[in-house]
């Protein structure tokens, strides 16, 4: 069954694919993950300004966004996790920063941190990568990525003191 959008001429299936690229980074014709977390760093920079209970309800909005968006564009492209698809990116590397000054060092070993966990994928993020093949699994195998590198960089920054501000 299509699914239909109710507004008459409105073209749903193109909308939510290009959300579900990170308005096109998706289609990278080399390394589309890691295109698609680029889009991660001007929203952390933007997010970083809210107060912590908007950036909480941000969140949660992207992450639930992408689980939409994910389902959708894997019916579409027969294949639950297709590398065009790289919302699920943009809300883990979120995870990452979340709650956290905008800084450079932050962004980059954010953005470092988060690709590093995304591709060795270590419990539970294989598991959901693994044997859920639709938009939550494809959006949690990233959340957790993201959970992972948002404690190696708080770490790292804590250490080192960068981007604190």
């Amino acid at each position: 069954m299509t699914k239909q959008c109710p507004f008459r001429g409105f073209n749903y299936r193109k909308l939510v694919l290009f959300l579900s690229s990170n308005g096109g980074l998706g289609y990278a014709p080399i390394a589309p993950g890691t295109f698609g977390t680029l889009a991660g760093i001007p929203a952390f920079y933007y997010l970083s300004n809210f107060s912590w209970p908007l950036q909480f309800i941000t969140l949660i909005a992207i992450i639930f966004l992408s689980i939409w968006a994910c389902d959708f564009a894997g019916d579409y492209y027969q294949e639950a996790d297709d590398g065009r698809i790289v919302i699920d990116e943009l809300a883990g590397y979120l995870v990452t920063t979340a709650f956290l000054p905008f800084s450079w060092p932050a962004a980059i070993l954010g953005f470092i941190f988060f690709r590093i966990f995304d591709i060795i994928k270590p419990p539970p993020a294989n598991w959901f990568d693994r044997e859920m093949k639709n938009g939550l699994g494809v959006t949690l195998d990233d959340i957790m990525a993201g959970v992972y590198a948002a404690i190696a960089l708080r770490i790292c920054l804590g250490i080192f003191w960068l981007g604190w501000g």
